[in-house]
């Protein structure tokens, strides 16, 4: 992380004595009318000293512009190494252990937190009109999702024990929280009616701009012009978001809330400094707080720094937010999609896993009952991602089960007309799929494939793939055909249905990862044969070390554990 420099101190007693620094035709004049010396005696005199005292002399002007300046490319150029650290990170958490590492740096505090509340996006039923309250709060609504909270040098005792004290009174919670019916999110301050006349008097204005004559002469600067929230001083921010709030003597200050202070006393912090994560197009998304042993405030140049670092860094969360968001509703619909829950039938148990990669796959299962008993189990992948690849996936899985009620018997014909379906209705789609026909009563398996990957069967005395028959997936012959397996597990033993994204995410070959998954299931324990819960988990910590919802990968899992009592 790059240092940032020390503090610099302004110059004082620039101009020699009795001079007033008016400029002469040679130079520096005196009040007097003397002529000063140039710069460059300046310079060199300073540098030797005063000959009668031997004291050094005060620093020339020059000289102490250009110390300023040179302290301003160092703060520049420390920031800039922060602020692209932060930009090189692509997930919330990251984003937001970076933010809380370098904040720290730039106000030289040990511990911190950053308090996430972005403001709600959803439309209130029969509103219209976004609501963007707090997270947090007396009036939280219940279905909304708490905020998030993050500490440096904090442990998760110590930030629970921080949010004991009344969400009110403490230094986030007054910052966030609206005041007085206020929203300080700039989006919505505006009602519709005068939203309308705002635009209105926009498109006057671009019209009288475009229809003005045009005046060619360089404009004189506008000294009088001051910047609400300029980006070299730490000014105020834009109307409606919070500002700053230090407490440079928390134990002593009275005005806090008791319980703050008693809190504050037991983690040992002494002082904090309050930073909103808020900016004019974002609105508020939180705050960072700071927090000192000692009773101390940060100066003037760090509180400069943190703020152009936290403009910038509300940015970048707010992108973040919006991507997690938007994954979370993929991540939504493609359980929407899938089976809300497993059918009980006697004589078999079901156990599924599913995962949905962030880019959101077409990897699907679905298990329903048939008639006399039976039970059609289905796994299958449909090409692309997004939200297109979740559509076809979702007609494709409502078609073969409607194959299936017809004709589930016969997986090779459910297979074949899924095939002549997709082919005319989306010629430029491949999918993969496997479909079985289970009758547990009769402990037999009828199944068949098209491209997909074999099953594994799990048990104490065989652990080997069904041998099915290689067969291009669904889309890429005029005519599909294959034939179909039947297999007849044995009481205690485990089918396992799964799709090729378990196989990818293991970062092997193919072969390899084959491998692995056969291991794997050979190394199943004794106490967890015969409980296909427990034969799930243990095939993904086996194979993804990392957990299901590995950052990692971009691959769909589906894993379906049949288990015949």
């Amino acid at each position: 992380m790059p240092a940032v420099p020390a503090p610099l101190e302004e110059p004082s007693g620039a101009w020699p004595e009795g001079c007033s620094g008016t400029e002469g035709p040679h130079g520096a004049e005196c009040a007097s009318g003397a002529e000063c010396d140039s710069t460059a005696d300046a310079e060199r005199r300073g540098a030797e000293g005063d000959p009668s005292t031997g004291a050094p002399r005060e620093a020339a002007p020059d000289t102490a512009v250009r110390d300023r300046l040179n302290g301003r490319v160092a703060d520049l150029t420390a920031l800039y190494g922060l602020i692209e650290r932060l930009a090189g990170t692509d997930t919330l958490d990251a984003a937001l252990e970076e933010l809380l590492e370098a904040g720290a740096a730039l106000v030289r505090a040990r511990r911190g937190m950053v308090v996430l509340e972005p403001p709600a996006t959803a439309v209130g039923p029969g509103t219209g009109s976004p609501d963007r309250t707090c997270r947090s709060g007396p009036g939280l609504d219940p279905q909304r999702r708490p905020g998030r909270i993050k500490g440096l040098g904090l442990s998760h005792a110590e930030l629970g024990h921080i949010q004991t004290v009344p969400y009110a009174t403490t230094t986030y919670g007054a910052m966030l929280a609206p005041r007085d019916g206020h929203d300080p999110n700039p989006r919505t301050r505006a009602k519709p009616e005068q939203q309308q006349d705002q635009e209105q008097e926009r498109r006057e204005a671009r019209t009288a701009d475009a229809n003005a004559p045009e005046v060619r002469s360089v404009p004189e600067p506008d000294r009088d012009r001051v910047d609400p929230w300029p980006l070299d001083t730490p000014g105020g921010p834009p109307d409606g978001l919070p500002s700053p709030v230090c407490h440079s003597d928390v134990l002593n200050d009275t005005s806090l809330d008791p319980r703050l202070r008693e809190v504050a006393a037991h983690l040992g912090y002494a002082a904090s400094y309050a930073q909103p994560l808020a900016s004019a197009a974002a609105g508020t998304l939180g705050t960072t707080v700071w927090l000192y042993d000692e009773p101390t405030a940060p100066q003037e140049r760090q509180r400069r720094l943190i703020d152009l670092y936290l403009r910038f860094a509300t940015t970048h969360l707010s992108r973040l937010l919006e991507l997690e968001a938007a994954r979370e509703t993929v991540a939504t619909i493609a359980r929407e999609l899938l089976p809300s829950r497993l059918p009980r039938l006697p004589g078999v148990t079901l156990a599924a896993r599913h995962r949905t990669g962030p880019l959101g796959g077409g990897d699907w299962y679905d298990a329903l009952p048939l008639p006399e008993g039976a039970l059609g189990l289905a796994v299958g992948s449909v090409s692309g991602s997004g939200p297109s690849a979740l559509a076809a996936m979702g007609r494709l899985r409502a078609s073969l089960r409607a194959y299936a009620v017809m004709e589930g018997e016969d997986p090779v014909a459910v297979l074949s007309d899924l095939e002549l379906l997709l082919r005319l209705t989306e010629p430029a789609r491949t999918a993969t799929a496997l479909f079985a026909y289970a009758e547990p009563a009769a402990k037999k398996m009828v199944l068949a494939g098209a491209g997909h990957t074999p099953p594994l069967v799990i048990g104490e005395r065989r652990t080997e793939f069904v041998e099915t028959s290689l067969s291009a997936p669904l889309g890429m012959l005029a005519c599909w055909e294959a034939p179909s397996v039947e297999i007849s597990p044995a009481p205690g033993e485990t089918v396992l249905l799964y799709t090729d994204g378990l196989l990818r995410c293991t970062g092997d070959s193919v072969d390899r990862a084959f491998a692995r998954l056969h291991t794997a299931a050979a190394g199943v324990p004794k106490a967890a044969r015969g409980n296909p819960d427990a034969i799930a988990d243990h095939m993904l910590r086996e194979l993804l070390p990392e957990g299901l919802d590995q950052a990692s990968s971009e691959e769909d899992i589906v894993l379906l554990a049949v288990c015949f009592d």
